[in-house]
């Protein structure tokens, strides 16, 4: 916001839509977001926009699933969609197993001949149904056996269906090839889905016919847990009520707070989405509820009519469409409530990765100065495009059945005549899962009603009453943290900051366990939903050492309590705790005992340097001296076994892997000596120095060093590195880091430097990682400029992947994930100058 009269604009912004002073970015980002970040609340409620017009895409969830939210502007009687895009009806016409179970014919061996031909002989095969998977996967009703499974199912069409847009929704784990009547519709390679949808391709199209179609599947599970499930949707009649937009002038993603600005009938209309993140206040920053912001002034001199509509559905409250759901119209004092939720409410009641809330409740409100409506889609948007006002009502008749009809919440206002002078007002948007997660057996609140004695009703009330000082507390933190990080590491580097800072946070949940620690759970997003992952908060952990320790050490306590308990016995740091929300024990199959234990010594180190004590230290002397001690047998070349970057797989003598171990014991002996242990530190930092020094005897590789001790030829990223600078250990000498820098920039590709020489992929927070070992302004842009480029031109519209392909750009995996506070280690290093 520009530094106008901040308190001035506080007083004039008030519950009703009144004529105001503007809020406006006082720093323009010229990246464009991979997605725009609209509502960031927490790992269930996170929309998105995912395309470069706010009205070109559906409002998604990170997941990719539809999170509608549609917005309309009306000048003079006409109206102009600036935000979504309206739903059109479908038909299933193939049902998933979580509705009924399918029948099929199947086989584990590979067919012969053309098994995907309508006329295909399957007689042999066997009858079953679906969906296939493997023992105790959701919904599975025909346990798959062995890596492989062929399937076939019958599709029947009437004379009447052919021709209208068919979408397949599918779900599968690992490899999948779909086919229609032989016509290749799908071929994954070796990735995953879960409820994908997909419009079949006109060729496709062409080879259906009246009667029994086939559908033939092949799925490879190649590693664990095996999947298959699909079903098929028919398009109706597109009976759009707003298939006019406006033009869309810019997009501008701030830390805090996204702006678009539109043109439309004689008007400009500026569009904000809040989330006020402020770690300074984590009653506030756990509080679920965000803004939107609309502001209308004229441009042509001359006055008009101007109304506004908000519309979103209870699929924020879905994890899917066919799942019953119930609204409600709430009236406080001030306001109007618009309330949604599932009948069944099974709270806590899924995990997994790939999934959508479905417990609690969805709110829409607003002060009484506006109109509001629960009702069937085309009835409500009729309403506002003929009256502008609504009906203030709950359509009695609601069956609960998306599926039948779509349900909307919508609100309205009329602005009346708007002139040169900008008029404006706001929404809410909020949701009240009631418990967020269940930790090591008990179901735990939401930090912001820890105690059990606040109301959503009272939380979005108070978000009202708060709404100008929230407005202007963003603004200001959104300036303040975009100058230092361009300060730091340059405009590009900035942009790179604003676009990851909502993303980072809103991937975790606050909580308190039962003695009132904090306790700051992330959720592992597409990379397969493990809960307070270590080698997770390890990279996100700058963020919040820039900005709380606290919830640096909410990242590490359920970990230090699982030890310390007695739950996890072995002698290194777990994993996880669970797979999300479900906090009662490592899930994940492999151990990571080298990473996992030297990223828990080197983050409580960095805390307790940022607090000025190692009080935190001190509480947890004991497992962690059992961490550095197995750190000190096993690290220095480790055995096979995993480290963060899993996706790799498993590998023996790994030099950054012995870089963290060493870092490790650094961090135990830096922590020893903060405790006035200093014969425990002597002992610790002098084998931290000696390991060091036979480091770079055994990885040395001419002009870098390797990424394996027998491997020569080989080299990596040696991002664990960064905390030597930031301890001043002065572990590794100069001449290591000099070489590494130097050597980076001849393996890099347009959108960055490869993660080792073993593949082409990168993990972007790993780069600014090792942008951080260099103080040379040319050298850090040379290593992150192509993350910048990356982030802008990736063909890849999802909240930002980590792990990129650095010749094209294209996401390899992952998504939405908190990793990227690792951006913040340049500020970071800053800090701790």
């Amino acid at each position: 916001m520009k530094k106008l009269n901040l308190l001035a604009i506080g007083a004039a912004l008030c519950l009703a839509g009144c004529k105001t002073a503007e809020y406006k970015a006082a720093v323009k980002n010229d990246l464009r977001a991979p997605a725009y970040p609209l509502v960031t609340i927490d790992p269930y409620t996170s929309a998105w926009s995912t395309s470069d017009e706010l009205y070109g895409s559906p409002v998604k969830h990170w997941t990719g699933r539809e999170m509608s939210m549609l917005g309309v502007i009306k000048v003079d009687g006409e109206c102009y969609r600036f935000m979504g895009e309206e739903r059109i009806p479908m038909k299933q016409l193939l049902k998933p197993s979580e509705r009924e179970a399918w029948e099929a014919v199947y086989t584990f061996e590979q067919p012969k001949g053309n098994w995907t031909a309508v006329e295909y002989d399957d007689i042999a095969w066997k009858k079953g149904v679906g969906a296939f998977g493997t023992e105790g996967e959701q919904a599975t009703k025909t346990v798959w056996e062995g890596e492989h499974v062929w399937v076939r199912r019958v599709l029947e069409l009437d004379e009447s269906d052919l021709g209208k847009p068919l979408l397949m929704e599918y779900s599968h784990d690992d490899d999948c090839e779909m086919y229609i009547n032989g016509v290749e519709i799908l071929n994954s390679g070796n990735t995953t889905a879960n409820n994908r949808k997909l419009q079949l391709p006109e060729e496709a199209m062409k080879v259906l016919k009246p009667g029994k179609n086939i559908i033939a599947v092949h799925c490879h599970n190649r590693v664990a847990a095996g999947y298959l499930d699909f079903c098929l949707w028919e398009k109706q009649i597109d009976k759009s009520v707003f298939a006019r937009t406006a033009t869309q002038t810019s997009a501008n993603v701030m830390p805090t707070q996204t702006y678009y600005t539109f043109e439309c009938g004689g008007v400009k209309l500026d569009v904000i989405f809040t989330a006020p993140l402020l770690m300074d206040n984590l009653d506030l920053m756990s509080r679920p509820v965000n803004y939107v912001t609309y502001q209308v002034a004229s441009t042509d001199g001359k006055p008009h009519e101007v109304g506004v509509y908000f519309e979103t559905t209870p699929q924020w409250a879905q994890h899917r469409i066919f799942q019953p759901v119930q609204c409600e119209l709430k009236e406080t004092a001030g306001q109007y409530l618009l309330k949604t939720g599932t009948k069944e409410q099974k709270i806590l009641g899924r995990r997994g990765d790939d999934v959508m809330i479905d417990w609690g409740y969805f709110y829409m409100a607003c002060d009484k100065g506006k109109t509001v409506q629960i009702g069937k889609s085309d009835e409500v948007k009729n309403q506002f495009k003929q009256a502008t006002a609504l009906k203030n009502s709950c359509d009695p008749s609601l069956s609960g059945d998306l599926t039948v009809e779509l349900e909307v919440l919508a609100i309205a206002q009329d602005l009346g005549q708007v002139a040169g002078e900008t008029t404006s007002g706001y929404i809410l948007l909020g949701y009240d899962d009631l418990y967020a997660i269940q930790y090591f057996g008990e179901n735990r609140r939401p930090y912001w009603n820890r105690k059990g004695d606040k109301t959503i009703e009272g939380e979005l009330n108070a978000a009202a009453t708060e709404y100008a000082g929230i407005m202007d507390r963003c603004a200001d933190f959104d300036v303040q943290l975009m100058n230092k990080a361009a300060a730091v590491g340059g405009k590009k580097y900035a942009e790179l900051c604003a676009l990851a800072y909502r993303q980072a946070i809103a991937a975790h949940k606050l909580i308190e366990d039962k003695e009132g620690n904090l306790i700051f759970l992330s959720k592992e997003n597409f990379s397969n939903g493990s809960i307070g992952t270590v080698d997770i908060s390890y990279p996100s952990v700058p963020l919040f050492l820039v900005y709380n320790t606290d919830l640096a050490k909410g990242l590490m306590n359920h970990i230090f309590y699982y030890s310390e308990s007695g739950k996890w016995t072995k002698p290194f740091a777990a994993h996880d705790i669970g797979t999300y929300p479900l906090a009662n024990g490592q899930t994940y199959g492999g151990d990571m005992p080298v990473e996992e234990s030297g990223n828990m010594l080197t983050m409580a180190a960095a805390v307790c340097m940022i607090d000025g004590n190692a009080d935190y230290a001190a509480k947890h002397w004991e497992v962690m001296t059992t961490w550095a001690n197995y750190l000190l047998e096993h690290g220095m070349d480790p055995e096979n076994q995993l480290c963060t970057d899993d996706f790799a797989g498993h590998f023996a003598h790994n030099t950054n892997l012995s870089v963290k171990a060493i870092m490790g014991i650094a961090a135990y002996g830096k922590m020893a000596e903060m405790l006035g242990k200093k014969d425990i530190a002597a002992t610790y930092l002098g084998k931290a120095k000696q390991m060091a020094q036979q480091w770079e005897q055994m990885a040395a590789d001419g002009d870098h060093y390797k990424l394996t001790f027998d491997k020569a030829g080989t080299w990596s990223l040696k991002y664990n590195m960064v905390w030597d600078k930031l301890f001043k250990t002065d572990l590794f000498a100069d001449d290591i880091y000099n070489k590494e820098l130097a050597y980076y920039p001849t393996k890099a590709n347009k959108y960055g430097v490869p993660l080792d020489n073993r593949a082409d992929y990168t993990k972007s927070d790993w780069i600014l990682w090792v942008a951080s070992l260099t103080d040379d302004p040319a050298v850090f842009g040379q290593l992150v400029d192509p993350v910048w480029r990356y982030a802008n031109e990736t063909p890849s519209r999802v909240p930002i992947s980590d792990w990129h392909m650095t010749s094209s750009g294209h996401q390899r995996g992952f998504q939405a994930r908190s990793v990227v506070g690792g951006y913040f280690m340049p500020l970071l290093k800053s800090r701790m100058k």
